[in-house]
């Protein structure tokens, strides 16, 4: 509700509206943050010092009820690592099967449930999910804030990487709602990005830019246009499961492997943390200086920038071939980018910049605080929302493709990847067996032809459809993806008015790593998800062309010769048979066949039915 601002001294009414403050927040998986508008001007809370906006994305329960956030919870990582919870995003949104290869990498306890529900961590006799987990985080950037400003705050823009999937967004608006939030809108952070730093882009000319976002544990690329205050995403590519955490984990291996400490990692979860605390060390000091050295329990941990640098490389070229599937995907040569932008404390690694200005043929733009640019960002994106700017408006894409499942395990896609979001599209189907009354809609996402090498978001079962011969029904199936790329699914019989709908909520996602490998794989599998397709589809005519036949036998069998129906058996064992194998041209021939024969008598069958039908009748 607007407020209206009045002067007690002279009564006065101040026409402009006093809106409701909405606020940005980065949720991190290092650190986290929140920033607000005052005045046109995106600004990020500091602590009490007034010098750092960063609150480390770390939880630490010293009881159940007494729970730590921030620095003095990362404070406990090396001496209570079983109750200090770290990198809690990498978990938002997945199974125990998603994460278990990783589960040595953690310092708590992951427990393994059910591979369809979402993953747990013990910490002393209780279970969280990294939802519960996350809404502490919030919770205290809430508190910051209010702090601050001395006002309470209820309404929030929460960013989240581009490539997060249904059930990751979801897990992160459900976190919001935890910690006492109204999560308005779920922005992409590298998006996020391009507003803050677009506020400074002469739009007017027209620019395109890459925003580049290596996080703590996450990497996303996007290509925007940015014209005349609009703000839209051509392309977005990535990876959920790559980030600064894994530059930390190329220096641990190397020590690992060259001091010998494979069981002594496995053994000692205090060591394992001040190892990879040492990791992470050495890699922001690489960043200004040639070598690294620190005594770590009797060891002496070295490493040079030239070393660093060849551990890394690989781990930066998986960005940069996400940089180039961007770009193919938005249609552009490198040379068509005005800009690049840097996001994410990642960034400051002298190599990816190196890797940038190599690519793009342009050093890369990072005026802005790489740590705060997403959060100033989320703040400009609520201060549209709150009607604060009506300069700027921004189009966002979903990056996979989402469709249903049709006969034969196959994947129609009813919303292509890089659809522009919030998006309304429908599509009609019917049925395949006469008096069908339910119709099951299962959702799925990817981008490959066949539904078992796509992820299932969820599904639903339309009901009391009424009774009518195969192919009758006309049933609409509508995709609503929300501006949070959230889906809602629904299904109506047209003729009966009879309908459903689900929001998908399932109830754990895809990570970047895994949606990459769907892209790869549908270029790598193109000609055999093809030829699986034109077979799955010919046996799907086949199948309805026996049903046919069958009805038409039993319909009309007095009317043939029997050697006519002799033949016409034989035809249809012919295609019966042929359903049976592989081989798409024996079915498409085995069809033409049976429909070459078939169709004079299906004439001669037409012609006495209206014979019969008019007899006694006159026109």
């Amino acid at each position: 509700m607007a407020k209206i601002g009045i002067n007690l001294s002279s009564g006065e009414v101040n026409d402009a509206e006093q809106k409701e403050l909405i606020i940005g927040i980065d949720l991190g998986t290092t650190n986290s943050l929140v920033a607000y508008t005052k005045n046109g001007e995106a600004l990020t809370v500091k602590d009490h010092t007034g010098k750092n906006s960063l609150i480390p994305s770390v939880i630490h329960f010293e009881t159940a009820e007494k729970v730590l956030v921030g620095d003095v919870a990362k404070e406990k990582l090396i001496s209570d690592p079983a109750n200090t919870i770290y990198s809690v995003k990498r978990l938002m949104g997945k199974s125990f099967k998603d994460v278990d290869e990783y589960e040595k990498y953690f310092g708590y306890k992951i427990i393994n449930t059910d591979d369809d529900s979402l993953v747990k961590i013990r910490v002393q006799d209780k279970f969280y999910t990294p939802i519960e987990l996350s809404a502490q985080i919030l919770k205290t950037l809430k508190a910051r804030i209010e702090n601050q400003l001395d006002q309470s705050i209820s309404k929030a823009v929460i960013t989240v990487p581009a490539y997060f999937n249904d059930a990751q967004r979801q897990a992160t608006k459900d976190a919001g709602k935890l910690a006492g939030l109204d999560v308005l809108r779920i922005v992409n952070e590298p998006t996020a990005a391009s507003l803050a730093y677009g506020i400074n882009i002469d739009s007017n000319n027209g620019q395109t830019v890459a925003v580049y976002d290596l996080g703590g544990g996450t990497f996303d690329v996007s290509i925007l246009r940015i014209e005349n205050g609009i703000f839209e995403v051509l392309s977005t590519n990535g990876d959920t499961f790559l980030g600064g955490d894994d530059l930390d984990r190329a220096i641990i291996d190397h020590w690992t492997e060259e001091h010998k400490l494979e069981n002594r990692l496995l053994e000692d979860k205090n060591f394992n943390q001040a190892l990879r605390l040492a990791a992470e060390e050495a890699k922001k000091a690489l960043s200004s200086q040639e070598s690294f050295a620190q005594q770590l329990e009797g060891l002496n941990l070295q490493i040079s920038k030239t070393v660093f640098n060849q551990l890394i490389t690989p781990l930066l070229d998986r960005t940069l071939k996400c940089c180039k599937d961007a770009l193919t995907d938005a249609k552009l040569e490198v040379s068509q980018i005005d800009h690049v932008l840097l996001v994410g404390g990642s960034t400051r690694v002298p190599l990816v910049k190196e890797k940038l200005n190599e690519l793009f043929g342009k050093a890369p733009n990072d005026n802005l605080n790489p740590d705060e640019v997403v959060a100033l960002g989320a703040a400009v994106q609520a201060d549209i929302l709150a009607g604060n700017n009506r300069d700027m408006l921004l189009l966002d894409i979903t990056p996979l493709s989402l469709g249903i499942e049709t006969v034969g395990g196959l994947m129609d896609v009813i919303l292509p990847r890089n659809s522009k979001i919030p998006s309304s599209v429908g599509r009609n189907y019917t049925t395949s067996v006469d008096g069908q009354k339910n119709l099951r809609v299962t959702v799925f996402q990817g981008e490959r032809d066949l539904v078992k090498d796509n992820r299932k978001l969820g599904e639903f079962i339309l009901r009391d459809i009424p009774p009518m011969p195969a192919g009758i029904p006309k049933i609409e199936i509508q995709f609503l993806l929300d501006a949070d790329g959230i889906l809602k699914v629904k299904a109506k019989e047209e003729r009966s008015g009879q309908e459903t709908e689900i929001d998908i909520k399932p109830s754990y996602g895809i990570s970047e790593e895994q949606m990459a490998l769907m892209l790869i794989d549908s270029m790598k599998n193109a000609e055999a998800d093809m030829a699986q397709r034109v077979l799955l589809e010919a046996r799907n005519e086949a199948n309805s062309i026996l049903h046919a036949s069958d009805k038409f036998i039993a319909q009309n069998k007095a009317l043939f010769t029997e050697e006519e129906l002799k033949t016409l058996l034989e035809y249809i064992a012919q295609l019966r048979e042929a359903v049976k194998g592989e081989d798409k041209d024996l079915i498409n021939k085995a069809m033409d066949e049976l429909n070459n024969f078939s169709r004079p008598l299906a004439e001669r069958a037409m012609d006495h039915n209206i014979s019969d039908a008019m007899r006694g009748k006159k026109l």
